[in-house]
């Protein structure tokens, strides 16, 4: 699994121009799902993203977690992140999963980050989505579950 994860201080979704979700100061996740992906990344991803310690402390270092803050997460079906655009300048999509597979791993991955307590909102899996945030910081970082960077 890869993803996008920003630290937001409010960030929705809408698809076919109907609001599907929203959510307040946290985090907003772009979240691909590759052949390759099993429950394992699932759980990997779920307990990384939420103890990444990317909010200001009291002294305004980036000490403190999404848990340690309360906030809530956004997360986006996004297949193109395993777009791969080394060649020729239409992307190959090839590691990323089937649709059917894919929509599994991304619930699990929204049911086990509300196992921690919290409010996730999401998108509408495989349609057209239009996504606005406020990036806070900004602060935005590359996690992978198979640790390629």
């Amino acid at each position: 699994m890869r993803a996008v994860v920003q630290k937001t201080l409010r960030s929705s979704v809408t698809s076919d121009g109907v609001p599907v979700g929203s959510a307040k100061s946290g985090l907003t996740v772009l979240l691909g799902v590759s052949v390759n992906d099993t429950e394992a990344d699932v759980r990997y991803m779920a307990e990384k993203i939420v103890h990444l310690r990317i909010f200001e402390d009291e002294a305004g270092k980036l000490n403190h977690s999404l848990l340690d803050e309360g906030g809530e997460m956004l997360v986006i079906s996004q297949f193109t992140l395993y777009g791969d655009a080394r060649h020729g300048r239409r992307p190959s999509y090839i590691e990323a999963a089937k649709p059917e597979q894919a929509e599994a791993l991304y619930e699990q991955f929204v049911a086990a980050v509300r196992a921690f307590g919290v409010t996730v909102a999401t998108g509408r899996f495989r349609t057209h989505m239009v996504v606005s945030l406020e990036n806070d910081g900004p602060v935005t970082l590359l996690v992978d579950s198979k640790k390629n960077f």
